[in-house]
């Protein structure tokens, strides 16, 4: 097993829990995948993604249906994906994700909740050096050989196929995320959910746990803010 699924499995087991509202963020996945391609799931593969997500997160259907017939008022905004990289304490970087129908609004929180916090928020692109982009397709291969799939699903950029507590994802980067859906779609396999992580390539160790609870305070703020859907850093934990 490799080390982007340890750390993925780890992440979301600790602190995947404590986002402010994981039906606002899969509500946002639902609106930006009916405006970009429409609002029916068997031809919208984004859409059918989003909607096994909220399966997987127990979202009412009745609240999938209503994000889903907002989306598809055209008056409705539509939301804007932005990321903000930036340094905690004690020189942790730190990675937030955000769904915004209003930027103004978002980087100011964001950029408040580094300088509040003893932290500071840097220009786009600076850390991304320090984390790898992947995305973990959760899928059903009942029946299916796995030794023949993997051979069949390199070309589309697979890394890695994980068994895990019954489970199977497939780990590819996350610029091949469109290939391996078309793939998996191609071959009729079910894509039970969708994560998108930021693997650390390296971590800040020997923080004592009054430094990590420094930290952690900045990242639970920026948690709570309803257009965050990911906040990652390189604390080793």
């Amino acid at each position: 097993m490799g080390r982007a699924f340890e750390y993925r499995k780890a992440r979301k087991m600790a602190r995947w829990s404590k986002m402010a509202s994981t039906f606002t963020r899969i509500s946002k996945e639902i609106a930006m995948a009916v405006k970009a391609s429409g609002p029916n799931p068997d031809t919208n593969t984004r859409l059918r993604i989003a909607i096994q997500n909220s399966k997987a997160a127990n979202m009412p259907k009745d609240t999938v249906d209503k994000a889903i017939k907002k989306a598809s008022n055209k008056d409705e905004k539509n939301y804007e994906e932005m990321v903000y990289e930036g340094y905690g304490p004690h020189g942790v970087a730190i990675v937030v994700e955000t769904a915004t129908d209003n930027t103004t609004r978002t980087v100011a929180n964001v950029r408040a909740a580094f300088n509040k916090l003893n932290g500071s928020l840097g220009t786009s692109g600076s850390l991304s050096f320090l984390f790898d982009h992947k995305v973990f397709f959760k899928v059903d291969l009942a029946g299916l050989n796995k030794d023949d799939l993997e051979l069949e699903l390199i070309d589309f950029g697979l890394e890695e196929i994980v068994e895990e507590d019954g489970e199977t994802f497939i780990q590819v980067e996350f610029q091949d995320y469109g290939k391996m859906q078309n793939a998996l779609d191609a071959q009729k396999i079910q894509i039970l959910s969708a994560d998108k992580e930021r693997i650390p390539t390296t971590y800040k160790e020997g923080l004592s746990e009054a430094q990590q609870a420094d930290v952690n305070k900045l990242l639970e703020r920026l948690e709570e803010d309803e257009d965050v859907i990911g906040v990652f850093h390189n604390m080793a934990e």
